[in-house]
């Protein structure tokens, strides 16, 4: 169990029990993750990072797992009427575009700072979550909503302004979280509510759809300068896209809200880890 993968013939330097507890790791945040509408990679990337991973590869790796798990989420979601194209289209485009800017350049920026910027995001979402579940009331929902009627009418429904501001909102999530190795629901979920005044279930459904094409773009940009662990990056995908699949399942059925407490709970602990750890890489 302490021996590295790479004495097995893969070209991996993380150990077999590290390997493990990821992979595991994966699963549990995937069905979680599907079940409020985030990926979530920002319970994964901390662990990656103070696993002892590089920066960059450890966001090149997070990534696609991300990415894969908004994807599984994305068809789940899209089969019960919770993606709207229109937002897709408004967001999603400029989110691509930093993504892969970000996502190449990220060996520019010093791990340093891109380890930092990982501990504020992550205790930022862990303050989210848990603000979040306190608002959480309990409630019956039914999850098979149909799309929203006013999805009808298009762009037309948003001002010039509401569009704008959510295409600048896109690209600079792309940007960040294509250098940093998330694709960043937790801040892309707001923008959608509170700019386009999107259903919270369109929002979660929509929102994952984003998150695949950013996350793939980013992933791109990474793999093209060499920086991802594949075979760390294929166990933890296939348990993520597992778990993400039947948490899809979930919304409006399971109450997240100690869930939620106490994920935003773990994230706070963690955000301040990799802060702390951030300064030993300046």
């Amino acid at each position: 169990m302490s021996e590295p993968l790479s004495s097995f013939g893969l070209p991996s330097n993380v150990l077999v029990w590290q390997a493990l507890f990821l992979t595991l790791l994966s699963f549990a945040v995937g069905i979680i993750g599907g079940a409020v509408g985030l990926a979530l990679g920002t319970v994964r990337l901390p662990f990656l990072l103070l696993l002892g991973m590089p920066a960059p590869t450890a966001a090149g790796t997070n990534i696609l797992v991300s990415t894969l798990g908004s994807l599984t989420g994305s068809y789940k979601h899209f089969r019960e009427g919770r993606v709207d194209f229109y937002v897709v289209a408004v967001q999603g485009a400029p989110a691509v575009v930093g993504a892969f800017i970000g996502g190449f350049g990220a060996d520019w920026v010093g791990e340093g700072l891109l380890v930092f910027l990982a501990g504020l995001l992550v205790l930022w979402q862990g303050l989210e979550l848990w603000l979040r579940a306190a608002k959480e009331q309990p409630r019956a929902v039914n999850p098979h909503i149909s799309q929203p009627s006013h999805s009808a009418q298009g762009l037309s429904r948003w001002t010039s302004g509401q569009i704008l501001a959510e295409a600048m909102v896109g690209f600079a999530i792309g940007l960040l979280g294509g250098a940093i190795g998330l694709v960043l629901n937790t801040l892309r979920l707001p923008a959608l509510i509170k700019i386009l005044d999107l259903d919270p279930r369109i929002a979660a459904g929509s929102g994952l759809v984003i998150g695949f094409l950013m996350g793939s773009f980013g992933w791109i940009g990474h793999a093209a300068r060499g920086q991802v662990d594949y075979p760390i990056l294929t166990l933890m995908a296939v348990t993520g896209t597992v778990g993400a699949y039947y948490g899809a399942g979930w919304t409006g059925r399971l109450s997240p809200r100690n869930l939620l407490y106490l994920m935003g709970a773990v994230l706070i602990a963690v955000g301040f880890l990799l802060i702390r750890d951030a300064y030993g890489r300046f």
